[in-house]
């Protein structure tokens, strides 16, 4: 095969892909972790490409920059628009980088597994200037083909006619008697030729040349894709069909060592506080867990980022976590080993016998000693999604602030301002960091997010994890509003944690029960916040029924503390207990 050149198209702004593509450029949105772009350069290496240009305007220096860290077998160089040129315009502004070979020009928004060498070949052996791959997708087959295998019309109109003694006795294509419509997959090999039917510095639509081309009584060729996979990337609803598409089924083959044909379903599953969406997905007898954080918006490390590297290296550990079997961060799909459904909380709200709570409690503890030591080695502070660490400035913005905001203004519309509160806050923060022991900190160690499989508990959605103390996780797990447990048992439970975690974070008794009791107070004004918000602004009512439960908790908690210590705290959460509704 004679070695052919290439210009992948990726100038564009991505405009159907909003708003993710206000901050990443549509070829870099990425299928089980490899981006568009990098698919279709190694797709070309494959084929015997000897060199690539990449059009850029949107975003050019983010490709830039991608490129810069890639290390390809052949070169791959850019061509910066300051203005967008069209297709046309594209390919002549790099009019010196083409030589005297056909050329291969590709749209960077699609992903396919269609052999570009043989479409090379096959352009090689018919005499037309151009072909054009085409595929059959009902929501954009805009293209018509006669029977022969030529391009008669695209979505904008029908090109001249070329059907009369210009087709000459040229038998029929097989494939093409009753194609009607294809689609366009924005692969296609041209001729030199059309250079010169482009101006300078212009832009220019591809469809005005093969008009020019028709008009000249030369044919445009189709190769039809008709057994290969090609999807378009042009909206957010086709990039996650595909990557779900494509990801699943290997999900399955590295969680089972093995291929299977058979359908793989998929069940949603109930969610909770959070905006992601959970599925179970069934293949045969097997099943997995898919959580969707959804498509990457900015910078920052993800939710979905923070999720696979904090639960990779737990479960490296050797830590009770879900296995994490397969992940695309960008677009947020993480598949994972399924624990069932049966919940801690669900073990506890069935069981009547007091001392088979404690019982199960006892193990929780004894795995969360485990969690927040052996989790704490080698933690990489920069795969958390939120701070690196639970410090002063967390506790007054994302419990305090929290607190006052969503629940107290939002939710009950009282008026009260955080600054009434501040130097009561403050103090606050100051008490629960005193004697703070940092090891890793789940965040929200709670009864839902510990799931009993085969009499072993496992912890889940962790990926608000980050350095802090023990104690926090531990009230979180003690006050958990959706179980209720009697202050009776949580105090036989507190004991049972400084008898076995103080020594273990090398802690006085006295100093983890400090830290604890502080805790319990940020840890429950969280709760109320985040009840609040969730209740009013996200519109999830149900959680509406546990907050009686969290007041009541709070001022109990409250009351072990002496007269001087957050009088102002203790007045609102008073004057809270004593509406009609709590």
């Amino acid at each position: 095969m004679i070695p052919m050149k290439a210009l992948i198209l990726a100038a564009g702004f991505g405009t159907r892909l909003r708003p993710f593509t206000e901050n990443t450029p549509k070829s870099l949105f990425t299928v089980a972790g490899i981006s568009l772009l990098d698919n279709i350069i190694y797709r070309l290496q494959r084929a015997g490409c000897k060199a690539i240009m990449i059009n850029t305007h949107h975003l050019h220096g983010k490709i830039d920059a991608h490129l810069a860290e890639k290390k390809f077998e052949i070169p791959v160089t850019t061509r910066h628009e300051p203005e967008i040129l069209g297709t046309g315009g594209a390919i002549k502004n790099i009019a010196d980088f083409w030589d005297d070979r056909p050329f291969m020009v590709i749209n960077s928004d699609i992903i396919t597994d269609i052999e570009f060498k043989k479409v090379y070949d096959f352009h090689l052996n018919h005499p037309h200037p151009a072909t054009l791959v085409l595929h059959d997708d009902p929501e954009f087959n805009t293209v018509a083909v006669d029977g022969n295998g030529f391009i008669e019309a695209f979505d904008e109109g029908p090109l001249p006619s070329t059907r009369s003694a210009a087709l000459g006795n040229e038998s029929k294509r097989s494939g093409f008697e009753d194609t009607g419509k294809l689609t366009f997959t924005g692969i296609q090999v041209l001729n030199p030729e059309v250079l010169s039917l482009i101006p300078d510095n212009a832009f220019y639509s591809i469809i005005d040349v093969y008009r020019t081309l028709a008009a000249k009584n030369r044919k445009i060729s189709a190769f039809f894709s008709k057994k290969y996979f090609w999807k378009d990337m042009g909206t957010p609803e086709r990039y996650r069909h595909v990557v779900f598409e494509k990801m699943a089924p290997e999900a399955f083959k590295q969680a089972f060592l093995g291929s299977s044909s058979k359908k793989i379903t998929r069940t949603k599953l109930k969610g909770d506080g959070s905006d992601r969406d959970w599925y179970r997905l069934n293949h045969g007898n097997r099943s997995l867990v898919m959580a969707d954080h959804g498509i990457k918006r900015d910078d920052k490390t993800s939710e979905a980022e923070a999720f696979v590297a904090i639960g990779r290296h737990l479960f490296s550990r050797g830590l009770p976590v879900p296995e994490i079997f397969f992940y695309d961060t960008f677009s947020g799909l993480v598949f994972m080993e399924d624990l069932g459904d049966v919940h801690l909380e669900t073990v506890i709200l069935k069981t009547r016998n007091p001392d088979e709570i404690i019982t199960y409690y006892q193990s929780v503890i004894r795995l969360l000693g485990r969690l927040s030591l052996s989790g704490s080695r080698e933690f990489d502070p920069e795969w958390t999604c939120q701070t690196p660490r639970y410090d002063k400035d967390l506790i007054l913005e994302k419990e305090c602030r929290y607190f006052v905001d969503a629940f107290l203004k939002d939710y009950l519309g009282m008026d009260i301002c955080f600054r009434d509160l501040e130097d009561e806050f403050s103090q606050l923060a100051d008490k629960s960091l005193e004697f703070s022991v940092n090891g890793f900190m789940h965040r929200d160690m709670q009864s839902r997010n510990i799931i009993l499989k085969n009499d072993h508990f496992y912890f889940i959605d962790f990926q608000g994890g980050r350095f802090g103390p023990i104690q926090y996780d531990l009230a979180s797990l003690l006050i958990d509003p959706y179980v209720e447990l009697p202050r009776t048992v949580q105090n036989i439970l507190l004991d049972f944690s400084v008898e076995i975690l103080a020594p273990a974070i090398k802690v006085h008794p006295h100093h983890f029960l400090s830290c604890y009791k502080y805790c319990a107070i940020t840890r429950n004004l969280q709760i109320l916040g985040a009840f609040g918000y969730l209740s009013r602004i996200k519109k999830k009512t149900y959680f509406e029924k546990y907050i009686p439960s969290a007041i009541k908790t709070l001022e109990s908690n409250l009351s072990d503390f002496k007269d001087m210590e957050f009088p102002g705290l203790k007045s609102i959460v008073k004057d809270v207990c004593s509406m009609a509704a709590f």
